[in-house]
């Protein structure tokens, strides 16, 4: 599908942003940091026929971002009339993360580099929030990006009650960080972390990595639609220096 592009280049801040200048940077992971995403989409599309649930690889991004008791429950009450049980949930997503784990490693997202980078030399406090509970890539971030994540300034699946499209993730976020909504921007790259970010109050940058057009990020509710992590990126170096 050929996606329309909202914006070929980075505006610069002044023109929009948050309500105040920026103090953190909340990132997603999948698709963001780690170009994960077709990986994620084929082995959630694959590992579903195991157990008669059918999801088509446009859903896996339609629910990025979903905790994966969540996204499983829409498939089962989709094609089963119900809500899986517990067990069931295990042992599906234990065969999703199999599937996922067999495929070769996702890359580092083209531009997510530059963009933690530019963000850390404007001053701005670096969050990861995601909702991905897959340890295989959480056991990466210091592998490719070193220094710029510690425990303690990151939420993960394993960490939250409500995934996205809820504000919890990011509400989160903002109190890892020490900080209000007026003060953060968030960088994601599908729908319903879009949501999350907006619903929590936060200005919300959407990096178009995917599939999807433009527009759907724009109805989820993002403040800006940029075509790439280089391009977000280049929104923080516009940025002016902290004083």
């Amino acid at each position: 599908m050929n996606k329309t592009t909202n914006s070929p280049a980075a505006p610069r801040p002044a023109a929009i942003g948050p309500a105040t200048r920026p103090r953190a940077a909340l990132f997603d992971m999948d698709g963001v940091l780690f170009d994960s995403m077709p990986n994620h989409a084929y082995s959630w599309s694959h590992a579903m026929t195991q157990f008669g649930l059918q999801m088509t690889a446009r859903e896996a991004y339609m629910n990025e971002g979903r905790t994966g008791s969540g996204t499983i429950n829409i498939l089962a009450r989709r094609c089963w009339g119900r809500d899986a049980t517990e067990e069931e949930i295990q042992r599906i997503y234990q065969a999703k993360s199999q599937l996922f784990n067999a495929l070769p490693q996702a890359k580092p997202m083209p531009g997510a580099l530059q963009a933690l980078t530019a963000a850390r030399e404007r001053g701005l406090t670096i969050v990861l929030v995601t909702g991905s509970a897959q340890a295989s890539l959480l056991e990466r971030l210091e592998a490719h990006f070193p220094g710029f994540f510690s425990p303690e300034r990151m939420v993960t699946g394993f960490d939250v009650k409500h995934g996205k499209p809820h504000p919890e993730p990011y509400l989160m976020g903002l109190a890892r960080a020490g900080i209000t909504a007026r003060e953060a921007v968030v960088v994601e790259n599908a729908p319903l972390g879009v949501e999350a970010g907006h619903a929590a109050g936060i200005f919300t940058l959407a990096a178009n990595t995917g599939p999807l057009p433009d527009q759907v990020l724009s109805q989820a509710g993002a403040d800006l639609v940029l075509p790439h992590m280089q391009a977000v990126a280049e929104w923080f170096m516009a940025l002016p220096p902290a004083q």
